[in-house]
């Protein structure tokens, strides 16, 4: 395995290991900025029992590890608790977040409201009318609402964190307004100038960041309400004959369900009877509605557009498709990427240094001669100011706006550190049969000895391929079938993994595969069969080698296409500077004539399922940072083996645990999507650290030499989280014909 597989963050090998017994999230209220989820997360990692713990300030999600016969939810929750903090465990985490957003929204609207108009009278009052006593006792009273209603959250969390001798954000806000306002009061009844302009303003600009901030994080997780609001809520269940409509919670596994044009399909199943064509654009991305027939299965949240249909239930609830998708969203929006780690380190000291600085300022404006009032006002700016917000902001905000914009277009990316790796990808390697072709094999070909009936041939090798599950066997399989309806009886049927089956047919060992399972049954190869199996390969069509009685008596050939833009895929990548490799078990012809329009850059022929994992081992070993991408079924070892697995489902089919990244649907174009937007990303997370880290570079010193009022500094600490947020949500915007070439 490489060495970027090897050596996986803290939180990754973490949340893999096979000793955590339990799996919690909580949603954590009072956290103000990213120092506070690093406490969180400081004191969950020393808790006993704990094995690792997560905190998302963006989310306000804790997701924890941790032995169950160690601790308890109810105590971690106390934990937490103990440090200043309220944490409820999740029942419906997005549900949940997105009603906090929406409280925390309406929360400092009220606060806007009252505080601007207050703020900007006390405004007016100083500039124009301050040398009036009615209009210096007139600001005082108008201001105390401001410092101690408006500013109410900032002083209690403040008091919160002191009494716990921890600080955060609050305590910079509450630290600095309070000193403005108890100096100015001090004047007031002093009769020297006063300054309850600056408290209510700084206070005003304040509470206009967090309501700002409250409403471009609940624009953030639109994706995944979005999901949460595309389930039905009844679904109409046959019992004993009888329709009856019942909740969508009370379905059960086994229950047969009719769904009318229209009409979402409420929970998972197989149809069992009827035909329609279902949109299951929701989930795939995929906007032409897909024919459904007996056997074939349904989603939760797809719509069934045209006939009646009637299945039965095979997963209900936390168990959908739909739910894996939401679960999936919201553990990658929770993740941490290893670009935050530095910004993590310094939240963790922020607030104690920006303190010191502030203390240091007004000690030296006194000092040096600037002045106490002067110093005063410089340290004031130098606390409101600083802004950790936006460093504990600028990753998790992209993470999570990136991940639900992929969601939305069909393209699940299972955490922050998978869109990194996206990122530095050097080569995929993509297989064959079922990525880059339809996996829709149909017989074109049948050759055999002088002596062999064709009939009969195809008759043995349909008899055994029906027992297998491959596309090449079901091909030859429903080909048999239709010429002939019954097949012969097999007894002793066996396959062998990447050579082929065996059987007995009427007494007659019967071998159905490739060349090497001829040679290991003893099967004689006549040189005018090797020379038809041949022209059969070179039109890019798979020879399956039909023999018994000691000789192979002949081929049959399958053909499968490749898909409609695997082409123009494969040269987008190779455009976006990838390397481009194609594994396939097929032999060197057939695969050189299927992929001869592609113009990759390397084909590897030949290559049995199991030794998938071997030859992108290699690729590693050669120093590429390699990507595969597969079906998610039979190359998940490829797809755990390399950097990053790609696996391509079928809307209901998600490969959610050996993949990295899963595409809903089978379209290549996912690909494009998955890698353009990770690139995007972490664009955008490189532009957020960098604004975050300039903003408080540049403003602090300003703030110190007193070149920054009080006032401008609490507008642009406001500004600098609401930035951020913004600056995130344009990646609401990207579509796949955007990605980066």
């Amino acid at each position: 395995m490489s060495d970027m597989k090897q050596e996986l963050p803290a939180d990754r090998a973490a949340d893999d290991s096979t000793t955590a017994t339990a799996q919690l999230t909580l949603i954590v209220d009072g956290m103000t900025c990213a120092t506070c989820s690093g406490r969180i997360e400081r004191v969950l990692r020393r808790h006993g029992g704990v094995l690792n713990a997560r905190v998302s300030f963006a989310t306000k999600r804790a997701t924890i590890a941790y032995d169950g016969g160690a601790t308890t939810a109810a105590v971690l929750c106390r934990a937490i608790e103990k440090v200043g903090y309220r944490a409820v465990p999740a029942t419906d985490s997005s549900a949940q977040a997105d009603d906090h957003d929406d409280v925390t929204r309406r929360y400092w609207a009220r606060r806007v409201v009252i505080s601007w108009p207050l703020g900007l009278t006390v405004m007016v009052l100083g500039l124009l009318f301050m040398a009036q006593p009615w209009a210096r006792y007139t600001s005082f009273g108008l201001t105390l609402p401001i410092q101690f209603w408006a500013g109410w959250p900032f002083l209690k969390n403040a008091a919160r964190r002191a009494v716990r001798l921890s600080a955060s954000m609050d305590t910079l806000i509450s630290i600095g307004t309070l000193a403005a306002f108890s100096f100015s009061t001090w004047e007031l009844f002093h009769h020297g100038d006063i300054y309850f302009d600056t408290t209510a303003l700084i206070i005003s600009f304040v509470s206009l960041g967090r309501y700002f901030e409250a409403k471009a994080k609940k624009s953030a997780s639109s994706a995944i309400r979005a999901l949460l609001e595309l389930g039905a809520k009844e679904a109409h269940v046959l019992t004993g004959g009888k329709e009856r409509s019942i909740p969508v919670d009370e379905v059960g596994v086994g229950d047969r369900i009719k769904v009318y044009p229209g009409e979402k399909i409420p929970v998972d199943g197989l149809v069992v009877e009827g035909w329609s064509a279902v949109d299951e654009s929701m989930l795939t991305g995929e906007s032409v509605p897909v024919e459904k027939h007996t056997g074939d299965r349904l989603a939760a949240a797809t719509l069934n557009t045209h006939g009646v249909l009637i299945f039965r239930a095979t997963a209900v609830g936390k168990d959908t498709a739909l739910a894996q998708v939401i679960r999936l969203v919201e553990n990658a929006q929770s993740s941490k990427a290893g670009v935050q780690s530095l910004a993590d380190r310094i939240a963790s000291v922020f607030v104690p240094a920006v303190l010191t600085a502030a203390a240091l300022t007004f000690l030296g404006w006194w000092l040096l001669g600037g002045g106490a009032v002067t110093g005063l006002f410089a340290a004031v700016a130098v606390l409101i100011v600083a802004c950790p917000c936006s460093l504990g902001l600028a990753t998790p905000m992209a993470i999570m706006v990136g991940t639900g914009r992929g969601a939305e277009m069909g393209v699940l990316v299972k955490s922050g550190e998978v869109l990194e790796l996206a990122k530095r990808i050097s080569t995929i390697a993509f297989d064959k049969t079922g990525t880059l072709t339809k996996g829709e094999m149909s017989m074109v070909d049948i050759v055999s000895v002088d002596d062999c009936d064709e009939e009969e041939m195809l008759l043995f090798a349909g008899a055994l391929e029906a027992h297998s599950e491959h596309p090449i066997g079901q091909a030859i399989a429903r080909r048999a079938r239709r010429h002939r309806g019954a097949l012969p009886t097999v007894n002793g049927f066996m396959a062998i993994p990447g050579q082929g089956v065996v059987g007995n047919i009427n007494g007659v060992e019967v071998c159905v595969g490739r060349r090497s399972l001829m040679f290991q049954r003893g099967m004689v190869l006549s040189r005018s069969i090797e020379q038809q199996i041949i022209g059969v390969e070179k039109r890019g069509n798979t020879a399956v080698l039909v023999g018994w009685e000691g000789q192979v008596q002949g081929s049959l050939g399958v053909s499968d296409t490749l898909k409609d833009n695997a082409t123009e895929v494969v040269e987008q990548l190779q455009g976006m500077g990838l390397d481009i490799v194609v594994i396939t078990g097929d032999n060197q012809r057939t695969a050189q004539a299927v992929t001869a329009d592609l113009g990759v850059d390397r084909l590897l022929a030949g290559v049995l399922p199991e030794d998938k994992v071997f030859e992108i081992r290699r690729l590693e070993q050669e120093g590429s940072l390699v990507a595969m991408v597969g079906d998610g079924v039979n190359d998940a070892p490829a797809l755990v083996q390399a950097d990053l697995g790609i696996a391509i489902g079928t809307g209901t089919d998600v490969a959610i645990e050996a993949s990295d990244v899963t595409l809903l649907s089978g379209d290549l174009q996912g690909v494009i999507t998955a890698i353009g937007l990770s690139r995007r990303t972490l664009r955008v997370i490189h532009q957020n650290l960098g604004w975050a880290f300039g903003y408080n570079l540049i403003a602090l010193p300003l703030a110190a030499s007193g070149l920054l009022s009080p006032l401008l500094a609490g507008a642009a600490m406001a500004l600098s989280s609401v930035s951020v947020v913004t600056n995130s949500l344009r990646l609401r915007a990207f579509g796949s014909a955007a990605a980066d070439r």
